[in-house]
């Protein structure tokens, strides 16, 4: 996905304080402080940067580095592994400010570390993850939004995300399956794919066996589907998940609910997978993982799927000495 014909400008919101974002953000940092073709921004307080990068050995990655700084994190807010509302309230702030930049032109793609959403929450903030932000941020309809997972050599596009089984359910319609399924097309022809072959899941098991199981995939993925190839798409399904998969014969896959699409690429790359916001003017990439609250803190925290993902975005190679740099 080459953006600019310039380096790549890419900013990266450290995410939740007290989780690992700060310490893979400096990690990825120093894995591209000597490239020409990438330059990387960091969004989040300076003290927490600060004290982060002396306990992992960057200070001189982060004196060289820039730095967007949010406000300060209140008095005993600092605390590695705890769930803080203060820490969450940064986070928001972080990524949105980061969102903004971009949007205005600033940067060319966000690169966002681990959020917590308990801890988003605890500040009374409304939120359910990174697409439903950048729609926020954008001033979009947050269903115009939505997560393409990408890691262990699959590409799935999800149609709900962080909520209930129940409430994905109640709000599925064919067009908003119509809606993420062309999204998904158009983020993989900005990645060199213009045409792909695109596997939709069912939602009932064998999308609901002719009935047996259900009328869910008859009066949502079936007519979607129907729309989608009305409109020149290589659709295949709606069919089991679980086939569709085992084939491996799609470029993208539409998962209709969290689970379906997250488990899979978890389990085939647990470290290493990108997850991408897209359906907006911005480009946005969160990782794979989350915050890590059981290690934050401990100098013990992989960089790998932050430095793979800002390659991913600004397709660009992997630094060579990723192996050091991420531990």
């Amino acid at each position: 996905m080459t953006l600019k014909s310039h380096a790549v400008r890419i900013v990266v919101p450290v995410g939740d304080p007290n989780g690992i974002g700060p310490e893979i953000s400096l990690r990825t940092a120093a894995a591209y402080a000597l490239r020409e073709d990438v330059t990387l921004t960091l969004v989040g307080p300076k003290d927490v940067l600060a004290r982060t990068a002396q306990q992992i050995g960057l200070q001189q990655v982060l004196h060289t580095t820039r730095l967007m700084e949010t406000a300060a994190l209140p008095d005993g807010a600092f605390q590695p592994g705890r769930i803080d509302p203060a820490a969450g309230r940064t986070t928001i702030e972080a990524a949105s400010l980061a969102i903004t930049a971009a949007r205005a032109g600033e940067f060319d793609a966000v690169v966002a570390a681990p959020h917590h959403e308990t801890a988003i929450h605890q500040a009374d903030i409304a939120f359910s993850g990174y697409p439903s932000l950048v729609a926020k941020v954008c001033g979009m309809p947050e269903e115009t939004v939505f997560m393409l997972l990408i890691g262990g050599g699959l590409r799935i596009v999800h149609v709900t995300l962080h909520e209930s089984l129940r409430t994905a359910l109640d709000r599925l319609t064919p067009e908003l399956v119509v809606s993420a399924t062309l999204a998904g097309k158009r983020a993989l022809a900005r990645l060199g794919i213009p045409s792909p072959r695109i596997g939709m899941f069912g939602i009932n098991p064998h999308a609901g066996e002719g009935g047996l199981f259900g009328q869910e995939d008859a009066l949502i993925t079936v007519p979607a589907v129907a729309q989608l190839r009305a409109l020149a798409c290589d659709v295949t399904g709606p069919a089991g998940a679980d086939a569709l998969l085992a084939a491996r014969g799609h470029d993208l896959y539409v998962a209709i609910y969290h689970d379906q699409g997250h488990i899979p690429i978890k389990l085939l790359s647990p470290h290493r997978a990108s997850a991408l916001s897209i359906g907006a003017d911005v480009i946005l990439s969160s990782v794979g993982h989350g915050s890590a609250m059981d290690i934050a803190g401990r100098n013990m925290a992989s960089a790998e799927a932050m430095i793979q993902t800002v390659a991913l975005l600004a397709n660009v190679p992997m630094p060579d000495e990723t192996k050091s740099i991420s531990r």
